[in-house]
């Protein structure tokens, strides 16, 4: 019996223990299934696509490229470009793996090995997450969830990214993607930008010690920033070469002597201003957005590329050399230039100096700029919000009234509390219109205006405090390379100071191609963003090479036909010009010699009085008009008055060097152009330019030109190079031009003040030839006399072979002097030159 019930017990011991074992197979392969069926469904949840894949999302920085190919610039709002694993020092790649994924060739995107030790140490001895999973984190997931299920979710997430990473990209693709993608902060987004910011390298020549510590910011780039923390980065970056000699990627001799090494930082910051021609990039900028709006140069969806996102290749017709060169030139001549400038005036005040100049700018006028500038001001606008938003906001919803920021409105409103009437003279002056008018009565009539009033006179009061109390500030100054000082100043005397900098314009243009090689928008982008090549300011006589070519071409003059200097009047009736009033030019001096003289020489000296009668015998403007539109130059932009021959017009640097470009190139114009094509991130064509050239000339009649110009620039200075131009001062000496014009290179520049009474007060440094003629000799000699080939100034103006027609030697020249019509009684003869330019200069 007992025997029976041990085998009956034996029997169900053995029984339980099957059931046992076969439950375990259940819930071990249940777990499997589950595990897949969880893969599975996960894969199909918010993950990305294939093709989010093969082109992840990333903001690039678009870069602008020099004619040589070289970078001038970037575009970002994230300072990245991307680089190829061949473009990566293997110092990086070594650093890298040594440090966060020592087995990375080895596994297919998720370590399990790793993952093991991950979870028997519980990540004491290091972590499981490999580069894919890091990149799969920084391009699709984000940062870890601090909510445990999430976090779980995230990573389980990771995996299946990295899985699919591995399959679509190389080892090698992977490593440069996660590079790239790396914020290193301080504007170091990428692999690339932390190169040049950090230790001024592109990232093939990183050094293993600056590899080591580039890969140690991988953890984390906030805490281990080497600007704030130094020692800390130090620190780390021992952790990361100790790696290195752990896994044989340096030798033990190589650790100890690396690990003392300094940090070595070379710290570069980046924006959008450095590098050459900021102002040409900032003039790029818009122009490349206007064209990308346009519906065929968009995106095939049907969105805008974005030049701050989409990684684009801006490539234009900058020379760098020649642009570097010019920006020196440029800046060696405006720091003398400046320095006459503030001693000219040291003893006087620009805004409320009294000339007695007919054309002199009132001193209201000078004051009101000067107030309108305060008002733009950060500070001014801090005061502003803070005793006018409530008022303005109410007033303005109240009434259907818009407030300005430079705050006109309620200057007058307030005025006419003050001293009735104001409104009233307004309004018969029309600056205001009738509709306006009534709103500003409205205004002062309602119950809240009392409050207006009373915020308007506090913030008077703490706009005279903060505006007259000087305090610490950073301002620009020629006395050092940094071109910026710290110095104790009182607002009101900055905004001052700065406005007392003469500024300038300077392009240089290849008149064969039209290509724009040279653009220098001004003396500093950091504290003057103003550009002054695109700015539209007077003339002067660099317009009357257009009229005298006018009339060589149209009536076959020549350079040694002779007019008496003496008065000459369009009078109403005369010819097409449809005066009103009888119009007589003076001489810059108000006198006349009473000689007769050359067109060569009057063109050299700048005489009014025969470009007048030059466009007398025209007996209309409109064919000056035609050939300047022939030269670039659009009608609507010229006065249909006989003072355009004296340089009546306001026109932009752009326009009047492509004009003269003609005359550079045997009459033909070439329209300025500065973009040749632009391209996607990934190499595509997106927008390609084109220019044709067209004639404006004869090739006789330019050259005829070409020789008067080489007497009127009088450039001197010993030059090799074939050259040629004009020089151009307008009332007040307010603009003085230059166009130097040279076979391959036209360079046009224009200096002045940006308000017509920053300016010098005599002839002798405020016109043409002392303020901007020297750069372009100066410019010119350096080209010279540089080692490289990008200039050649062997190259001379081009003359059509046989007879001109038009005789350039006056010795041989025999004629009659042009009869003039109407008075010729003129004054004693000057005894000093009383031309506006002298050619000596």
């Amino acid at each position: 019996m007992r025997q029976i019930i041990d085998q009956l017990l034996n029997g169900a011991e053995k029984q339980s223990h099957k059931k046992i074992v076969k439950w375990m197979w259940r819930l071990f392969l249940g777990g499997i299934l589950f595990t897949i069926v969880f893969f599975i469904g996960l894969s199909f949840t918010d993950l990305p696509s294939i093709e989010e894949l093969e082109n992840p999302k990333s903001n690039e920085a678009s870069q602008v490229m020099g004619y040589d190919g070289t970078v001038l610039g970037k575009y970002f709002t994230e300072n990245r470009v991307p680089v190829s694993f061949d473009e990566l020092s293997p110092n990086i790649v070594n650093a890298l793996v040594a440090t966060e994924d020592v087995r990375y060739y080895k596994h297919c995107g998720i370590d399990f090995r790793g993952l093991a030790r991950a979870v028997a140490y519980m990540g004491s001895k290091g972590g499981a997450s490999t580069i894919t999973q890091q990149l799969a984190r920084l391009l699709f997931t984000g940062p870890r969830s601090k909510n445990t299920v999430e976090a779980i979710l995230q990573k389980l997430k990771e995996w299946i990214i990295a899985i699919r990473l591995e399959r679509k990209y190389t080892k090698e693709e992977i490593i440069a993607l996660y590079l790239n993608r790396y914020d290193f902060i301080n504007e170091a987004q990428g692999i690339r930008a932390a190169s040049e910011i950090y230790f001024s390298k592109s990232p093939k020549d990183i050094s293993i010690t600056e590899a080591a510590m580039l890969v140690g910011m991988l953890q984390n780039s906030s805490y281990f920033n080497p600007l704030r923390r130094p020692e800390t980065v130090l620190k780390r970056r021992s952790v990361v070469l100790k790696q290195m000699e752990r896994n044989g990627a340096i030798s033990r001799v190589q650790y100890d002597s690396l690990k003392q090494t300094p940090l070595g930082l070379h710290f570069t910051r980046q924006s959008h201003i450095d590098g050459l021609a900021p102002y040409f990039r900032m003039e790029l900028a818009k122009e490349v957005k206007n064209i990308l709006n346009r519906p065929e140069f968009r995106k095939p969806d049907g969105s805008s590329y974005d030049i701050y996102r989409d990684g684009l290749r801006i490539y234009t017709t900058i020379d760098p050399k020649l642009q570097e060169l010019a920006e020196e030139e440029m800046t060696k001549h405006m720091k003398q230039l400046q320095k006459t400038f503030f001693k000219h005036w040291s003893k006087r005040d620009p805004w409320t100096y009294r000339s007695g100049s007919e054309t002199e700018v009132p001193i209201e006028i000078r004051e009101d700029a000067l107030q309108r500038l305060l008002r733009e001001s950060d500070r001014y606008q801090s005061l502003r919000s803070q005793y006018l938003d409530e008022i303005t906001k109410k007033l303005s919803e109240a009434y259907d009234f818009t407030f300005h920021n430079d705050d006109r409105e309620i200057e007058r409103i307030v005025q006419e509390s003050e001293k009735e009437g104001v409104i009233a003279g307004l309004l018969s002056r029309k600056y205001l219109s009738a509709e306006l008018a009534a709103k500003y009565r409205k205004i002062l009539r309602s119950p809240e205006f009392p409050e207006l009033k009373t915020s308007w006179q506090s913030l008077q009061k703490a706009v005279d405090k903060e505006f007259q109390t000087p305090v610490e500030m950073r301002v620009f100054t020629y006395e050092n390379e940094e071109m910026e000082k710290d110095t104790v100043m009182s607002p009101f005397d900055s905004i001052k100071y700065h406005r007392m900098f003469l500024q300038t314009g300077v392009m240089g243009v290849d008149p064969k191609t039209g290509f724009v090689k040279v653009w220098i928008g001004g003396v500093n982008h950091k504290y003057f963003q103003f550009d002054h090549v695109t700015s539209s300011r007077q003339v002067g006589s660099t317009f009357k090479p257009i009229v005298y070519a006018t009339a060589i071409y149209h009536q076959g003059m020549s350079p040694c036909n002779e007019v008496f200097d003496v008065p000459v009047t369009i009078a109403p009736g005369d010819g097409n010009f449809h005066l009103a009033t009888a119009w007589t030019p003076r001489n810059s001096s108000g006198k006349y010699t009473g000689k007769a003289m050359t067109l060569r020489e009057a063109l050299m000296k700048s005489v009014n009085s025969v470009s007048a009668f030059l466009m007398k015998q025209l007996a209309s403007p409109n064919p000056v008009i035609d050939l300047a539109y022939q030269m670039g130059i659009e009608k609507d932009r010229l006065p249909k008055q006989p003072s355009i021959a004296l340089g009546a017009a306001d026109l932009t640097v752009v326009e009047m060097t492509g004009a003269f470009s003609t005359f550079a190139n045997n009459g033909q114009f070439n329209k300025p152009i500065y973009l040749l094509r632009i391209e996607d991130k990934n190499g595509h064509e997106i927008y390609k330019s084109h220019n044709s050239p067209r004639p404006a000339l004869s090739p006789q009649a330019n050259y005829v030109m070409i020789d008067m110009l080489r007497s009127a620039g009088n450039v001197g200075g010993g030059l090799k190079s074939d050259v040629a131009g004009k020089t151009g001062t307008t009332n007040d000496y307010a603009d003085g031009w230059f166009i130097g014009i040279t076979p391959n290179l036209v360079v046009g520049t224009w200096t002045g003040g940006d308000d017509r009474w920053i300016a010098f007060r005599s002839i002798d440094m405020g016109q043409g030839a002392y303020m901007s003629k020297p750069f372009f000799r100066n410019f010119i000699k350096r080209l010279e006399t540089d080692a490289t080939d990008i200039y050649d100034s062997s190259v001379r103006f081009y003359r059509p072979p046989g007879d001109l027609g038009i005789e350039l030697d006056c010795s041989k020249f025999h004629s009659n002097l042009i009869p003039l019509d109407g008075d010729t009684e003129f004054e004693d003869e000057f005894e000093k030159d009383p031309f506006e330019d002298d050619p000596g200069q």
